[in-house]
């Protein structure tokens, strides 16, 4: 009986991390918590849904004005993506990073990747200018499975400019990069210890939260498992060392150095990594919520930290960035980053972008750790937001939330696609389509109609290279 209990125990753990670890959301039972209609219009079976939606061009990187007009003063732009595997998710948001960056004084962004290794990226673009050899080398780093999140050409460009941006500007005006995300405990713990080493109550809490994870393996899966096994005292010794980091920061919000502020960091994310590790074995929703309160209390800490004026760019998923109460998550009492973060800053200081698209490539794994392959994405299903989007003309475009707002089918909850690490396109219909309101989950969605694999740094041998499955006008 004790052999089956660990034998359920391990294949929970292992489905949670395939499944809800890097933005990867499955959508919940249909229509949860919705009155009407009884079914999302992407599950529908009816004829397709044709919608008068305004909507602008997308051409080019000026066709990006009406956004920027659109996101005014926010002091915070939440920029999605409907896959973590798609090429010009990354080069857009790039885009409009940039034009925040240079036009509306924006900080800083941050990202849906890891603490330590995002911040090695941060003093990287805020050191002397470097060429993009350099950048690929630096990206490296990000040696996590899924590499190809931030290991890609895509980010290594973008890193290469933010670097070149920051050159000749004081230290308080160069921009900065950071990674929101709570996993990567063990490697938090290995840049922290350099920092407590003279301050004797602050070492003795970090080596016992040290020794406690010793036995571990440092393998992504292997490690995650085991820190779901983690015994009650890695979690004493976890808020230990979180107690003693918050005695040098009494008011919460006032840093002395830099160097104070990234150790308190590494602290928390060993904190709320041991919570998330230990919920994962028997509680989705709460490891999710567990997750997304730990990114939006990092958003929080560096606002805070680059002062009351300072203006932040977050790059995550969809499942993450769109307002999880416009979505079924809410019934089974999820929260994400996206609604978190409207209710802290108020709905006029935020705005939220989605993306989205109707067919082309992506890269994925077809099982957790698996190698990465491109693969084909096929047309939306029939109802969903990416397929009106197409029926209404299969090119580029922006939509704005305040154009559709009185549009009583999009009031409703349309099925909009969303897709993981981990994925099977011709099972795609069973999860991958989360009934969403879409004029409030997003302030602006941009629709690409047809996008290509990204391009991961790494030497990869592509399994299955699909063909040419679903040809143009399809």
């Amino acid at each position: 009986m004790n052999k089956w209990k660990r034998y359920v125990r391990e294949y929970r753990v292992l489905f949670l991390l395939c499944f809800l670890q890097i933005g990867c959301k499955q959508a919940p039972p249909q229509n949860a918590g919705q009155s009407a209609p009884t079914q999302p219009v992407a599950q529908r079976k009816d004829k397709a849904v044709t919608l008068n939606i305004p909507n602008y061009p997308l051409r080019n990187e000026q066709d990006l004005d009406i956004l920027l007009q659109e996101i005014g003063d926010a002091r915070v732009v939440l920029l999605g993506e409907a896959s973590h595997g798609t090429a010009e998710y990354y080069t857009w948001r790039a885009a409009i990073t940039k034009r925040l960056m240079q036009e509306k004084g924006f900080d800083f962004m941050a990202v849906e990747g890891e603490w330590a290794d995002s911040y090695r990226v941060n003093q990287f673009i805020k050191g002397p200018r470097k060429d993009s050899a350099a950048t690929v080398n630096l990206l490296e780093q990000y040696n996590r499975w899924p590499t190809w999140m931030w290991g890609n050409y895509e980010v290594a460009s973008l890193v290469t400019w933010l670097n070149g941006y920051n050159q000749g500007k004081p230290a308080a005006e160069k921009v900065g990069f950071y990674g929101l995300d709570v996993y990567c405990l063990w490697e938090s713990m290995t840049e922290l210890m350099p920092y407590v080493k003279n301050n004797p109550d602050l070492a003795k809490a970090a080596r016992g939260v040290h020794q406690c994870f010793q036995p571990f393996s440092a393998d992504a899966m292997e490690y995650a498992q085991a820190v779901a096994y983690a015994s009650a005292n890695c979690r004493a010794q976890t808020s230990r060392l979180w107690k003693e980091m918050q005695k040098l920061n009494p008011s919460g919000n006032t840093w002395s150095s830099e160097a104070q502020f990234v150790a308190e960091q590494n602290a928390l994310v060993a904190l709320n990594g041991e919570r998330y590790y230990r919920a994962a074995v028997s509680s989705n929703t709460e490891s999710w919520n567990i997750r997304d309160h730990h990114m939006a209390q990092t958003l929080k800490r560096l606002l805070d930290f680059h002062g009351p004026n300072a203006k932040a760019v977050i790059w995550e998923h969809n499942t993450h960035v769109g307002d999880a109460r416009y979505t079924d998550m809410a019934s089974s009492g999820e929260v994400n980053v996206g609604q978190l973060v409207r209710k802290e800053y108020g709905e006029e200081n935020v705005f939220i972008v989605g993306f989205g698209s109707h067919r082309g490539t992506v890269i994925a794994a077809g099982s957790w750790g698996a190698p990465v392959k491109t693969m084909a994405v096929p047309p939306a299903t029939q109802g969903s937001w990416e397929q009106i989007l197409h029926q209404l003309s299969p090119t580029d475009k922006i939509i704005l939330s305040k154009d559709i707002r009185d549009n009583k089918v999009l009031n409703k909850p349309v099925g909009h696609r969303a897709i993981g690490v981990v994925y099977n396109p011709k099972l795609e219909h069973l999860g991958n389509y989360v009934p969403s309101v879409m004029p409030k989950r997003y302030d602006a969605f941009i629709f690409l109609d047809s996008t290509r694999a990204l391009r991961p740094i790494e030497t990869i041998t592509v399994r299955n290279e699909p063909p040419d499955l679903y040809p143009s006008g399809t």
